[in-house]
């Protein structure tokens, strides 16, 4: 791509210092961000369009940043060398505030997944990207699943956000959850992760972090010729036969762009380790021949039969700059899952028997559309602003059948999210301080059915719907604001605060199938939440960080009106004086390195959850038991307990003892209880990693152990105790989550900057596993084989 100076013709060659190869995939960019290009292939990008009175800007997520004057560029030759990173540590981070900063001035611990690691370790969901990070906890409940765990929070406590739009909906439920497998692996650039409470900036669902997804961004030509780029993978995994395809493609001119995606995936039965725990082992499992329903041996027990499935994903965004200082973005996501089966139900078994026949989720179908425009002009009330529109459309449903019966138990919701998000952010006078402020409106519109067919006769008639079966409706509103300041090159001080109002309507059209004591739910909430942070340089290697921060949680509707089986014999029923939650959290972070050769950080958090959320027994009707699905089970609700508190550390260290080898090391620990002092879900335990990674020329490699703790008995939450089927058995036939540990080996190979070729194998010692609170054992060993080109 050649590509000319506005004043006069000129291309700038990017290479890597070390070696002297040509760097691809370089963000070159001017001082205020008007003019934006990357190197392609050959290391190579056109600098038209940028002004000679300002600074451009070389940054690679491999590389140390760098920032050369036009004068400077002609006089190196219009050739750029960059540094490689001595520590994987960021540099500038966006999630916090949702504009760039240095990562040196923000108070929280904010973790990131880079496109290297991405590219590198082969996600094969977006659960499993997540994971990357080596900080978040990811439960499964089946193949098809992966709901994340931080800081003791998950599901609808721990937020989802997709290019600046929140995915959490008002049936974001309080168990586990899958629907970050909509998102697509294979376009994810970068991933942050804010630990702590993000209500300042992101709101209600806040509580434990925000996952902060930034997808490709479609890309313009910077010259007189057209800007193209293509990209295609294919991914093979044995424990699971996986098979991955991915498409995708970039036209853009100097004012107009557009990039289109497409991904498929297909599963088949996943294949646990082949040593320990024989509790976890698939001896049998269910089939419908035509005499009925049948209990089938299995030859292979090591095979988890009924846990495959398939997926596709489908991107497209068309981005135009219609003046200087405006440019637009229309995005289209569309992710579609196959039916999914219910692992974790499907080896339940009562009296000795399998109890379920079916258990599976329907095409989980998720679509967004959104606009996206920024604006940048310096004014007196802002130096840019952005609007973000969207619309999503999200479908789930469940099916369950119990084992000889020819009644399939059919559930279906269907929700319409309208969001507006406005953010504006200003520099005033100086450079040293950022003033932010904005608004988000956020309207859900949930239906919500149900009915059971004979899946002999394909007969069906109506029956009791997960939630209310009228109107729902769920509305959201808040405004904040914000202010970063550094006092000095030592000093950095942060404070935020936003207002949230939520209110639920929702209404029973038809009460005959449950026979509640009400009819409507309606509630309001509204609560005042803020942050203040302080930094802390005493040198250009270390940073003392403190953080104090509130966080706020309105009850959903499924948190205040669902009614559904838990666990065997426990069922789940509304509660419409439910309170919303407040968290009060506090972190502590240092971190420095030494002599280039050691970098080292550690986090402190305590975090207290008032009026906390928690299952506990119920009365229904005055009644402590109900006959749900023709069986008599223990009711169930969600309350509000006195209190929680949670608290733990991160530790990370990175050593460095070779420019070509690098030694990282990561380290969670969490603790949780109630105010009886019982165990919280969501706190999972010990957990963390190692990695031993090289890098010379083409060539990368990782062998890296993943380790977890044990769970005894006596520190599982009491609705874990109620599902022993999940867990191993302890010498007084108690259930329990042991320990484990897996040794794995990641390596890829770089053809002339076009194709990636990577190998790998997971769990190399076939370990047989189970994390906590997991329905489906972990892959035994895994061998993966992907291909990418780049054109």
């Amino acid at each position: 791509m050649l590509l000319s100076l506005s004043v006069f013709s000129q291309t700038v060659t990017v290479l890597s210092s070390e070696d002297g190869r040509s760097v691809t995939d370089v963000a070159i960019y001017s001082e205020d961000r008007r003019q934006f290009s990357y190197t392609n292939y050959a290391g190579k990008a056109s600098l038209e369009g940028f002004r000679k009175d300002q600074p451009v800007h070389f940054q690679h997520f491999s590389y140390e940043r760098i920032t050369y004057t036009l004068p400077e560029l002609e006089k190196a030759g219009w050739v750029v060398k960059l540094v490689t990173k001595t520590f994987e540590v960021e540099e500038f981070i966006v999630s916090a505030h949702r504009y760039e900063q240095r990562s040196d001035e923000v108070p929280n611990l904010i973790s990131t997944v880079s496109l290297p690691a991405i590219r590198l370790h082969n996600p094969q969901t977006t659960a499993d990207l997540i994971s990357l990070s080596g900080d978040v906890y990811v439960q499964k409940s089946q193949l098809g699943g992966g709901s994340p765990m931080i800081r003791g929070f998950a599901t609808n406590r721990v937020l989802i956000v997709i290019d600046g739009v929140r995915m959490n909906n008002a049936i974001y439920r309080e168990g586990n959850i899958q629907n970050i497998l909509s998102l697509d692996p294979s376009v994810t650039d970068r991933t942050e992760v804010i630990f702590g409470p993000g209500a300042t900036m992101y709101g209600s669902d806040a509580l434990g972090g925000v996952m902060d997804f930034y997808t490709k961004r479609a890309l313009y030509s910077t010259g007189d010729s057209v800007y193209y780029k293509a990209e295609a993978l294919a991914r093979y995994s044995s424990a699971a036969d996986e098979k991955t395809l991915h498409f995708d493609f970039n036209v853009g001119g100097n004012k107009i762009a557009f990039l289109t995606s497409v991904s498929w995936s297909d599963f088949g039965h996943l294949k646990m380790g082949s040593w320990k725990y024989p509790e976890y082992l698939r001896n049998e499992y269910q089939a419908r021949t035509s005499t009925g329903d049948t209990t089938i041996i299995n030859d292979n027990p090591h095979i988890q039969v009924a846990s495959g499935y398939s997926q596709l994903n489908l991107m497209n965004k068309l981005r135009f700059r219609l003046t200087h200082n405006l440019d637009i973005t229309l995005a289209n996501h569309y992710s579609q899952l196959s039916d999914v089966p219910r692992y974790d139900r499907l080896i339940q078994k009562k009296e000795g028997i399998l109890r379920y026949g079916d258990w599976f989720y329907g095409p989980q179908v998720w679509m967004m559309n959104s606009a996206m425009a920024s604006y940048t002009r310096e004014s007196l009330l802002f130096d840019e602003v952005r609007v973000t529109v969207a619309r999503q459309d999200y479908g789930e449903s469940r099916h369950d059948r119990k084992f000889d019966d020819v009644s399939l138990y059919e559930q279906e919701e269907k929700v319409g999210i309208w969001s507006v998000n406005l953010d504006f952010d200003k520099t005033p006078g100086e450079k040293n301080s950022l003033l932010y402020y904005g608004a988000e409106y956020v309207f859900n519109d949930i239906k919500s059915t149900a009915n059971t067919r004979d899946i002999v006769t394909g007969e069906t008639e109506p029956a009791g719907s997960r939630y209310p079966n009228g109107k729902n409706i769920y509305n959201s509103f808040a405004a904040y604001g914000g202010y970063k300041y550094n006092l000095s090159e030592k000093y950095s001080l942060s404070t935020g605060m936003r207002y949230n109002f939520v209110s639920l309507n929702s209404e029973i059209a038809d009460n005959s199938y449950y026979n509640f004591p009400f009819t409507e739910i309606k509630v309001a909430n509204s609560a005042v939440t803020g942050a203040a942070g302080f930094v802390y340089r005493p040198d250009n290697k270390t940073d003392i960080t403190l953080n104090l921060s509130t966080g706020f949680r309105a009850p959903n509707l499924d948190d205040m009106g669902k009614v559904f089986e838990s666990a065997p014999g426990v069922v789940m029923v509304p509660n419409p004086d439910l309170k919303p939650e407040y968290l009060y959290n506090i972190d502590a972070g240092v971190s420095g390195e030494a002599a280039n050769f050691i970098h080292a950080e550690a986090t402190f958090f305590f975090s207290y959850l008032d009026n906390a959320m928690v299952r506990e027994e119920f009365l229904f009707n005055d009644q402590p038991t109900i006959i749900y699905q023709d069986e008599v089970s223990d009711v169930y609700a969600l309350v509000n307990a006195g209190y929680a508190i949670i608290y733990g550390t991160q530790i990370k260290a990175e050593l460095k003892p070779h420019p070509t080898l690098r030694i990282k090391s990561m380290l969670n620990l969490t603790s949780g209880h109630d105010n009886e002092n019982e165990p919280l879900r969501h706190v999972p335990p010990i957990f963390g990693a190692t990695h031993l990674t090289y890098e010379k020329g083409f060539i990368k490699a990782d062998f890296y152990a993943l380790y977890n703790g044990s769970v005894p008995y006596d520190k599982l939450a009491p609705s874990e105790k109620d599902k022993a089927y999940l867990y191993a058995t302890d010498e007084n036939g108690n259930p329990w989550s042991p320990g484990w540990f897996t040794l794995n080996l990641k390596s890829s190979f770089n053809v002339a900057n076009r194709l990636d070729l990577t190998i790998g194998i997971e769990n190399i010692l076939d370990v047989r596993y189970r994390p906590y609170s997991s329905g489906i054992a972990s892959p035994g060993r895994n061998f993966i084989f992907s291909a990418r080109i780049r054109i």
